[in-house]
């Protein structure tokens, strides 16, 4: 157990007794966090405040043929800190329509969430959403006549009587100004990138002929994080976009325009939050391998990789990238899980130590912003290198 967690047993309580639900598709890394918080938690066992050898509250989603459904909650959560786990992005999960087998869209994973805390009845202490990946944060501010699926989600939740959100590299964390009375954590996964990183590449040495490039002026926050943490120079690519088209849903590129130092001879990291179709991030690694650019390192909170991965693989062949680094926090094909130019960090350990703090009521300031953890692994790094 960590000093953290000894220091809280000895001197106070949790807010209330802790318990979990997972929303289909999320139960995979419900089951890793929970095993975490186990951990976390084992010497209270004695203590009664584990009673059932798991945080996890039985809870199931039933589906009428017709397509209606409904959450059904099988424990008490009367008095819980109640942490809700939803992963609105997993299209792997279906369900009988008509005798048909549907994929979830994030519209359902959202009705979902809406289902489950319904069936709480308000009996919960207080309830927290877990959602790594937010839903409707791709719409998170208005053109013209459109909706705002992100900011009107957020009041429902708030209506409801969820107290906090806890997520992952809001696509705009502003959204948050929807909802100004309720507590909205937004995280990155900056330190566990960084380590699967160094663990397959040990090689790396980020005081030469290494630097990170933001793959447009919207990701240019995360990668100057990145750039700053890591000592290195910053560069940055405009996406020229035809705004006169709608193409899915969004308007296509014309050209990417790159700003910033050379980038001939030099390891590159480009980290954005998501990666959907993979189209501009290829175009993005072509154009740096045309400038002379060294080995490209793609990095990406949510890899949702939505037409397969099929062009990563001849991309990578061709030797345009040489890996593609992300996390657990969202559905992942099963070909990508399989391929090898394919890096996953694991979540699971940060999320409960997140959850544990909020249940102790202690700050996840240091969370929030891990920059020692990331200067103590350059510190070890640079040590093995050097042992």
């Amino acid at each position: 157990m960590t000093p953290f967690f000894e220091a809280t047993f000895s001197d106070k309580d949790s807010a209330a007794p802790l318990g979990i639900i997972a929303l289909p598709g999320a139960m995979e890394l419900a089951k890793k966090i929970d095993e975490r918080l186990i951990h976390f938690f084992g010497e209270a066992k004695t203590k009664g405040y584990l009673s059932k050898g798991t945080f996890l509250i039985d809870a199931s989603f039933p589906r009428f043929t017709s397509g209606d459904g409904k959450a059904i909650i099988h424990d008490s959560v009367r008095g819980k800190d109640l942490y809700i786990i939803a992963d609105v992005g997993n299209h792997g999960i279906t369900y009988n329509l008509m005798g048909r087998q549907i994929p979830m869209t994030p519209d359902e994973h959202f009705a979902d969430l809406k289902r489950v805390i319904g069936a709480c009845a308000g009996k919960p202490n207080r309830i927290t959403v877990v959602m790594p990946l937010l839903y409707g944060s791709r719409q998170h501010r208005r053109g013209g006549r459109e909706s705002l699926d992100c900011a009107m989600a957020l009041q429902e939740l708030y209506n409801m009587g969820v107290s906090d959100i806890i997520t992952f590299d809001a696509h705009d964390p502003r959204v948050q100004n929807a909802v100004p009375l309720m507590g909205f954590d937004n995280f990155f996964p900056t330190y566990q990138i960084l380590k699967a990183l160094l663990n397959r590449y040990p090689d790396l040495n980020f005081s030469n002929n290494f630097m990170v490039v933001s793959p447009d002026e919207g990701a240019m926050t995360r990668n100057i994080y990145y750039a700053s943490v890591l000592g290195v120079e910053l560069g940055m690519f405009y996406k020229r976009r035809d705004y006169t088209k709608v193409v899915n849903g969004r308007n296509p590129i014309v050209a990417h325009e790159y700003i910033g130092s050379p980038v001939l001879g030099m390891d590159i990291f480009v980290a954005d939050d998501i990666i959907a179709t993979g189209d501009s991030i290829l175009k993005l690694a072509t154009e740096l391998k045309e400038k002379g650019a060294n080995r490209i390192f793609l990095s990406a909170t949510f890899p949702l990789f939505s037409e397969g991965v099929e062009k990563f693989d001849k991309a990578h062949s061709e030797g345009l990238f040489e890996a593609v680094l992300s996390t657990n926090l969202t559905y992942r094909i099963p070909e990508l899980r399989q391929a090898p130019w394919f890096i996953e960090s694991d979540l699971s350990k940060y999320i409960a130590y997140i959850i544990a703090s909020c249940n102790f009521n202690e700050s996840v300031g240091k969370l929030i912003d891990p920059i020692d953890k990331v200067k103590a692994l350059l510190k070890r790094t640079q040590e093995n290198r050097e042992n």
